[in-house]
């Protein structure tokens, strides 16, 4: 499909487009119910958004994830701390801190829970990685909480040797999907040949089993002669922030652009999605270049100029969501909101919304959808951040 147009960026910067303008048609499938005049009209409303600053005194808060009792675990990146919160007080875990490597856009970033928790205790951080003796890397780890949650214990990096340099462009997303893979998102570590380097883990989505830390074995390349390459699913990233799995199963991710050209890409196995910069580190070129040999995939949306700094990202689903339920719900920095795109069946954009009830908490990182529907959402401002609550009203 075709790019996005520019002029898109222009209706992201205005206000809201009015819930009536906004309807999209929907089939029904074969045996379901009829839905009610009421029902249908709701879900064609946008609502009214409330929003509450749930844990506040954080600085950097890259990412929170639900724990099962209404718990929430979450990391802050330059603080290199994974904290746990309950009924409105937050604890930070024992953990080995002095281990995660802090530099620039680089420390501790994601989070995800396995979705056996309850059983294994396992939880997955994407961070920066000061190695025995000298160097460091970017890596996943898995750790096993204890029953008390005050303690994470490293049970064993799953993979590690992402690319590093001042720090700039450490990714990180991590997202298990439904098959039980482990889908990470990577960053090129501003060096211009990681990304379309298939012996490089910089500039990649990969995907491997989360228990053992192998290459998943539907992965493209698993049995290339190249370690790396067997983790590769995607390639030719510049930056991954955010991933996310749609209920159809589709995989999607979101990454920053240079100077143009945020993109949120549908992922297909083995696809080649542009970013090539070189020679050097040349942000002139575009993020998805159709110069290049093969054939590139195209970003199902972009910012155009100048880019926005987007970041996280989850599918948001239930009926009091209305005509945002089943958008891709995307956390902004630089441009301070959340947007809501929504994606019709074959992935292709069919509108974007940015609520004026998110535009004044600064800059807004992390987006997750906690159980009962309500999102939480990082802010991103360096001093007085929190983790906020986003709930609809009808």
């Amino acid at each position: 499909m075709r790019p996005v147009p520019v002029v898109l960026l222009l209706s992201l910067l205005a206000p809201a487009v009015p819930a009536a303008a906004a309807d999209t048609a929907t089939g029904r499938g074969a045996g379901e119910r009829t839905e009610s005049t009421r029902a249908v009209a709701e879900r064609r409303v946008a609502p009214t958004l409330r929003v509450r600053r749930l844990i506040t005194g954080l600085e950097r808060p890259w990412d929170v994830q639900p724990l099962p009792g209404g718990r929430l675990i979450f990391t802050q990146r330059d603080r290199a701390t994974l904290s746990v919160w309950h009924k409105g007080s937050s604890r930070t875990l024992r953990f080995p801190s002095d281990r995660i490597w802090t530099s620039g856009e680089t420390g501790l970033m994601s989070v995800e829970v396995d979705p056996g928790f309850q059983r294994n205790r396992r939880v997955y951080t994407c961070s920066g990685w000061r190695k025995q003796g000298d160097g460091v890397d970017v890596r996943v780890v898995a750790w096993r909480l204890n029953q008390a949650l005050t303690r994470a214990r490293l049970v064993e990096p799953l993979v590690t040797g992402f690319p590093t340099s001042s720090g700039r462009h450490g990714g990180c997303a991590l997202e298990v999907t439904r098959d039980g893979s482990l889908l990470v998102g990577t960053g090129d570590a501003a060096q211009g040949s990681n990304p379309r380097d298939k012996t490089s883990l910089g500039g990649k989505t990969l995907r491997l089993n989360r228990f053992t830390g192998k290459p998943w074995p539907k992965n493209p390349w698993r049995n290339a002669k190249n370690a790396a390459k067997r983790y590769v699913f995607t390639f030719g990233h510049r930056n991954v922030q955010g991933l996310a799995e749609r209920r159809d199963g589709t995989l999607w991710s979101v990454e920053q652009g240079s100077w143009r050209d945020d993109e949120v890409n549908r992922l297909r196995r083995g696809g080649d999605y542009g970013w090539h910069p070189v020679p050097g580190y040349d942000e002139s070129v575009p993020m998805t270049d159709h110069g290049l040999p093969g054939k590139q995939v195209s970003a199902r949306w972009r910012s155009g100029e100048p880019t926005l700094a987007t970041s996280g990202a989850t599918f948001v689903y239930g009926r009091k969501w209305g005509a945002l339920g089943g958008a891709l719900a995307v956390g902004v920095q630089k441009a301070e909101r959340v947007l809501f795109l929504t994606f019709d069946g074959k992935g292709r954009l069919k509108r974007a919304r940015a609520p004026k009830a998110l535009r004044q908490y600064g800059r807004l990182r992390g987006v997750t959808q906690a159980p009962g529907g309500a999102l939480l959402v990082t802010t991103d401002n360096g001093d007085g951040d929190a983790i906020l609550k986003v709930t609809p009203r009808r």
